[in-house]
């Protein structure tokens, strides 16, 4: 059984009204990024302080997740009409600078749509079944919030980019066929360098402006802020929900205030359940949609969230 579907909800002029894109509303989440992340390295650049610094590098780590956010879109072809906007610009400007590949997350990212919930969905590492502990939710974020989860994806991604590890961010990371010590090099140059450049630009830029310690933001928060803030939201859209092929049981959406949108929940991101329902609506449309299905009492209160607390709640004993 796999429950109703977007074409059991709307009719389809609602499905074809909600599904087309724009071209200036992907520029404008693009954009709106990234004079952010500015804003971030100008005020840390004015006010060299502790506490400058600390904010930066939240602000800094939703702002990463709002750039993979940004190509998860592309990948689904909805953050531009343009197809070149999609894979090629939105791959340098998103994707890049947070270590990240549109392509090869798309391949993997339409298994995840496609499975969603069963055994066959390839990022079930990322849904628990059941509730963890109390105890094991915080040292989880703790070694978020210490860098070592950061530290750890960052092995990870070397050991992809070289191929010794298959592609994956589910969690469940395969061994790869072993091959001679001279591919795997070739293998991890001919996939890193565009990452490499696009944080060469960015430590570039810094230092051009006469403030290159302030890259240092950019790495802390990419080790720090942003483990913490994919994991929780990670947590959000599939932990302790049904193990079923149904998408309106197998996914939560969760209410998100300013503060999350800063940092869990860019781009309406949280809106995860209607994206599932209808994978091709730009991410600017997911509001207008979840308005619609909660008008229609067409959404189970089980995958609705009040937040991001009450989520952490949902998924561990204790709280």
């Amino acid at each position: 059984m796999t429950g109703k579907g977007a074409a059991d909800l709307l009719t389809r002029e609602e499905i074809r009204a909600f599904t087309r894109r724009s071209d200036a509303a992907g520029a404008l989440a693009i954009t709106w990024t990234w004079l952010v992340i500015v804003g971030c390295f100008v005020a840390l650049a004015l006010v060299p302080h502790p506490a400058v610094f600390v904010a930066a590098v939240v602000v800094l780590g939703g702002r990463q997740l709002a750039l993979a956010v940004a190509m998860h879109e592309a990948a689904h072809g909805t953050l531009f009409r343009s197809r070149w906007c999609n894979e090629v610009l939105t791959d340098w400007l998103c994707a890049r600078p947070v270590w990240s590949d549109t392509a090869r997350y798309r391949e993997h990212h339409l298994g995840h749509h496609a499975h969603t919930g069963t055994e066959r969905d390839p990022d079930l590492g990322l849904a628990l079944a059941e509730p963890m502990s109390r105890g094991s939710l915080a040292r989880k974020l703790l070694r978020d919030v210490t860098g070592l989860s950061g530290l750890r994806r960052v092995v990870g991604l070397l050991a992809i980019d070289a191929e010794l590890l298959v592609y994956d961010v589910g969690g469940s990371p395969r061994r790869a066929p072993r091959r001679s010590a001279g591919h795997h090099l070739r293998a991890l140059a001919r996939n890193a360098w565009r990452p490499v450049v696009a944080n060469l630009v960015i430590a570039g830029a810094l230092a051009a402006a006469g403030h290159a310690w302030v890259y240092a933001a950019w790495v802390v928060a990419y080790l720090t802020m942003f483990s913490l803030v994919i994991r929780v939201r990670s947590l959000a859209e599939h932990a302790c929900t049904e193990r079923t092929a149904d998408q309106l049981r197998n996914t939560r959406t969760t209410a998100a205030g300013l503060l999350a949108r800063m940092t869990f929940a860019p781009l309406h991101v949280n809106y995860h359940l209607e994206h599932h329902l209808l994978p091709t609506v730009p991410w600017w449309r997911l509001p207008s949609l979840h308005r619609t299905l909660v008008a229609r009492d067409a959404l189970p209160a089980t995958s609705l969230a009040r937040g991001y607390v009450d989520v952490l709640r949902l998924v561990s004993r204790g709280l």
